[in-house]
């Protein structure tokens, strides 16, 4: 980057005293004066030019003849030499060479910088679309897996109801066989009496009817009623059992219980009693809250579980922060480490803040 630096400033210097330099001695002007052509030469340098030549008087850089040795002093020449002069010198160089360096320090730096969010920006995109397929590929498995269920108890209950419409027709085919053959047979004697009506010598031997019974009338809301009850509802109950993730198995941490507090034997069961229960003393135990926690916690991830609350007027339901104080009456609050769900009155539901 140094060597940078100093290349660019070789290359600025360059240009200016190029174009502030004199065509007789090839250095910087020294006393710049300037000809009627507007070409520019150090005083010293064309007086002395002129001296030696021979012949008329005319420019050493363009030969425009003049017809008196004429000059003029150039004041704003004279002052860029000098600027030029200071700002090309050692010491103002390798100031500019320092100043230089550093701001290429500075850009390198930044660049590095910009590169490396670039470079991060481009693995979080990798990320996004990898963590994205994922769930992508989770959700169509999800759905298929419903969408299974719902075929499969579709396919049940279609078959289910061709079965119920099989058996109700064999019942109507049976009968209507019955009545049809009955009919038949009431013909067959009633034929046989006319033709004995005609003679009148003897009574004709009839054969005894098929006994056909009144058949009850088809019962199309008995028949329907399963098919036009509420469908959704019954078959999301039915895939209640197939959600993943099921509901969380908790039991209770008797060390957390409030001394008025009762648990089963088994942890699952939670009543507050009139009198105080006798308790080891432990630190996690609430003193002042009736509260008590599961063993179970959670860190991250998607968690439910159920609650049977019986016919309790007041309760509050909820998650609690493993570092809410314990010794102390506080409100349940989410700023007190507490998110609930609550009952007062029998009536009044609301989220606890």
């Amino acid at each position: 980057m140094a060597a940078a630096a100093a290349a660019v400033a070789s290359s600025v210097r360059g240009s200016l005293r190029e174009d502030l330099t004199c065509a007789i001695c090839c250095d910087l002007f020294r006393d710049p004066v300037m000809l009627s052509c507007m070409h520019h030469f150090c005083k010293s340098c064309i007086s002395r030019y002129w001296r030696g030549s021979q012949g008329p008087v005319t420019c050493p850089q363009c030969r425009k003849e003049f017809t008196s040795k004429q000059f003029h002093t150039n004041y704003i020449v004279t002052a860029m030499v000098e600027k030029v002069r200071v700002a090309t010198s050692d010491a103002c160089i390798k100031k500019l060479e320092k100043q230089l360096s550093e701001a290429l320090e500075r850009h390198h730096l930044r660049k590095e910088y910009i590169d490396n969010c670039i470079h991060k920006d481009k693995e979080k995109m990798d990320i996004i679309k990898r963590v994205a397929a994922d769930l992508r590929d989770r959700v169509k498995g999800e759905f298929r897996a419903l969408h299974q269920i719902l075929q499969d108890e579709e396919t049940c209950m279609l078959e289910q109801l061709r079965r119920e419409q099989e058996e109700e027709l064999q019942k109507v085919q049976r009968h209507l066989e019955a009545s049809e053959l009955s009919v038949r047979e009431l013909e067959n004697n009633i034929r046989l009496l006319q033709q004995a009506n005609g003679s009148l010598t003897e009574f004709p031997q009839l054969r005894p009817c098929v006994q056909v019974e009144p058949d009850t009338d088809f019962d199309v809301n008995a028949f329907s009623s399963r098919y036009l009850a509420p469908l959704q509802y019954i078959t999301w109950r039915k895939m209640f059992h197939s959600v993943k993730p099921g509901p969380s198995p908790l039991v209770f941490d008797v060390e957390t219980a409030h001394p008025s507090i009762y648990v089963s034997r088994d942890k699952t069961v939670a009543v507050e009693c009139d009198d105080m229960i006798l308790h080891t003393s432990h630190s996690q135990r609430f003193l002042q809250c009736v509260n008590i926690l599961a063993v179970q916690s959670f860190q991250s991830g998607r968690h439910y579980w159920e609650v049977e609350v019986g016919h309790s007027l007041k309760w509050d339901v909820g998650v609690a922060s493993e570092a809410v104080d314990r010794r102390a009456r506080i409100k349940l609050s989410p700023e007190s480490g507490y998110w609930t769900l609550r009952l007062r009155k029998g009536n009044e539901y609301w989220a606890g803040t």
